[in-house]
């Protein structure tokens, strides 16, 4: 029979008075990000570390099939780590820090946000990525990271599998405490591509830059976007919007569909730019039309022309004051499903 680790994230507190470590509080920011929490809606949800109703759930019903359960409340990035620190393989000839592929210990990452899960992923992707000097022979081609231990995803938020769709959702994944366990302890592991970005960051989702004013009116702003070889705007035209999509989460920006056909598993990211063109019409009148230009690849990278670029990456703020480059790696974590 399976152990199985029950991983929450706390927001407690350091003595300083932030967050412990940044991406293990609420949402998942990280200081190199320079990026606050998600807000108060995942506060809300952070405010305690006794397990929540659908934890212990999930614990009873793993307990019910006789796995042995542990559950963990990370305050810190050390504290994940010794969770993720179970799953390290034999030791290697060449010294490198591997997961166990026949690890007989399973991994739940209860949610409130995406950011939270992203956050352990992200220290998954630290332990385990080489530097790039000491890549094995047995790292696959295309790819900085091995085969990811896969996850099970506890989501907290009942409401968030409805209109508004997380990344459970999005994935069809299971939201009750019961099927997530029989996910745990019965599924097959379903691997996802990840995005990591030059930021030292990683992406499950996607990415939306862009702002709005008071009114929630988009604002005129301008970068460099370039997939690949393929440039979709050069940063002399004025964008409303860019979307750099792993999944779905940002395929559409209020009625406008921004990204056609994002694809978890297709070894590619998908990006968008939403560009605002005038045009005439037969009477000579002017009017404003949205221009959508699309493009996938393997890579893309953004350079802002303005001073500060807001964006939302799993839904975590943030502002882009320089480059920054998201590249795919194929297959890289993986999720229990059923």
């Amino acid at each position: 029979m399976y152990d199985v680790v029950l991983l929450t994230l706390d927001s407690e507190r350091d003595a300083s008075g932030g967050c412990g470590s940044g991406e293990a509080c609420c949402g998942g920011a990280t200081e190199s990000d320079k990026t606050p929490g998600t807000g108060a809606a995942d506060a809300e949800h952070c405010a305690t570390d006794r397990p929540r109703v659908p934890v212990l759930a999930c614990a009873d019903a793993l307990n019910a099939r006789g796995a042995r359960v542990q559950t963990v409340t990370a305050r810190s990035n050390a504290e994940i780590d010794e969770v993720l620190a179970l799953f390290d393989g034999p030791a290697r000839p060449d010294g490198l820090t591997w997961p166990d592929p026949d690890s007989k210990t399973r991994l739940v990452v209860a949610t409130a946000s995406d950011g939270q899960l992203r956050a352990v992923l992200r220290r998954l992707v630290r332990r385990y990525a080489p530097a790039p000097s000491r890549r094995p022979a047995d790292l696959p081609d295309g790819r900085t990271v091995p085969d990811l231990p896969p996850v099970a995803v506890l989501p907290l938020d009942p409401a968030r599998g409805g209109t508004q769709r997380d990344l459970a959702a999005q994935l069809g994944l299971p939201r009750d405490p019961a099927a997530v366990a029989t996910a745990v302890l019965d599924g097959t592991p379903r691997r996802l591509d990840l995005l990591r970005n030059d930021g030292g960051s990683v992406t499950l989702d996607g990415a939306l830059l862009g702002a709005a004013d008071d009114a929630g009116r988009p604002l005129h702003w301008r970068a460099r976007v370039e997939v690949d070889d393929t440039v979709l705007t050069n940063g002399d035209e004025p964008l409303l919007a860019c979307a750099v999509g792993n999944a779905g989460g940002y395929a559409t920006l209020d009625d406008v569909t921004l990204l056609a056909a994002p694809d978890p598993a297709d070894g590619q990211v998908e990006v968008a730019v939403a560009v605002p063109v005038v045009v005439r019409s037969a009477l000579g009148r002017k009017r404003v039309r949205l221009e959508v230009r699309r493009a996938r690849g393997r890579a893309v990278s953004v350079l802002p022309r303005e001073e500060k670029v807001p964006y939302l990456d799993d839904g975590v703020e943030g502002e882009l004051t320089r480059k920054r480059s998201w590249w795919i790696e194929p297959g890289a974590w993986a999720v229990w499903s059923s």
